[in-house]
C-alpha cells in the first residue's frame, strides 16, 4: 500500500507538470520568436483564444505539483527526515508563488495587447512597470527557492539512505532547468519549444527520473 501512494504521488506530479506545461505553452509560445523591444512583446503574437485555454487548463492542475513534492519528501525521507522536509516545505512553497504568477500570464497577455492597439505609451510604460514590481519579481523569487530545493534534494541523495540511487541526483530541477534554457540558446529549433514552459519541463524531468528510478 505504501508503494502504491508513493506512485500515485509521483504519478500525480507527472500529471501536474505535463497539464501545467501544456497551458503555459499556449499562454507563452509566439511563433517567430520573441520580440525585445516592446515589453512583453511576445504576447502580440499569441491568439487571445490561447490565452484563455491556457488559462484555464493550467489552474486546476497546479496544486497537483503539492503532490508531487510528497512524492519527493517519501523518497528522500528514509535518508535524512530533515533535508526531506525542506525540499517539500520548500517545494509548497515555490509552487505557491508560482501559481500566482503562472495564474496572471493570461490577463498580461491581453493586456499587452490591448495597450499596443490603444496606443497610449505612457500608460503602457506605467502598468508594465507595475506588473514588473508586483509579478515579474515572484518568478525571480521561486527560481531561488527552486536552487534551494535541488541543493537539499542533492545533498540527501549524496548522504545516502533515501529510495533513490545516487544517479537521481543529476536530475535536480535547477540542474533541468538550466538544460532548457541552455537549448534555447544554443539548439534554438529544440529550445524554442521548451523555454516557455521551462519550469514545468524542468519538473516533467524530475518527476520521470523519479518513478523510472523507484521502479528499478
Amino acid at each position: 500500500m505504501k508503494k502504491n501512494k508513493l506512485f500515485f504521488f509521483g504519478y500525480l506530479g507527472l500529471l501536474a507538470s505535463v497539464m501545467v506545461g501544456t497551458g503555459e505553452f499556449l499562454i507563452h509560445f509566439a511563433p517567430g520568436g520573441f520580440d525585445a523591444e516592446i515589453p512583453f512583446g511576445y504576447f502580440l503574437k499569441v491568439p487571445e483564444s490561447s490565452l484563455t485555454i491556457g488559462h484555464f487548463l493550467l489552474v486546476p492542475f497546479i496544486p497537483l505539483y503539492v503532490f508531487g513534492y510528497w512524492h519527493i519528501y517519501l523518497a528522500l525521507k528514509p535518508g535524512n527526515k530533515k533535508l526531506a522536509a525542506a525540499v517539500l516545505s520548500l517545494g509548497i512553497f515555490a509552487f505557491v508563488i508560482g501559481g500566482i504568477w503562472v495564474g496572471s500570464r493570461a490577463h498580461l497577455g491581453v493586456t499587452v495587447q490591448v495597450l499596443q492597439e490603444a496606443g497610449v505609451p505612457e500608460i503602457t510604460d506605467k502598468i508594465m512597470a507595475s506588473y514588473e514590481l508586483h509579478m515579474e519579481n515572484l518568478v525571480k523569487l521561486l527560481r531561488v527557492i527552486v536552487l534551494l530545493i535541488s541543493v537539499c534534494f542533492v545533498w540527501a541523495i549524496v548522504k545516502g539512505g533515501t529510495l533513490y540511487p545516487k544517479w537521481m541526483a543529476f536530475f535536480n530541477p535547477i540542474l533541468l532547468l538550466l538544460i532548457v534554457f541552455a537549448l534555447f540558446f544554443f539548439a534554438r529549433p529544440i529550445g524554442q519549444y521548451l523555454a516557455p514552459t521551462a519550469m514545468n519541463v524542468a519538473h516533467f524531468g524530475l518527476f520521470t527520473a523519479s518513478l523510472i528510478a523507484l521502479k528499478k
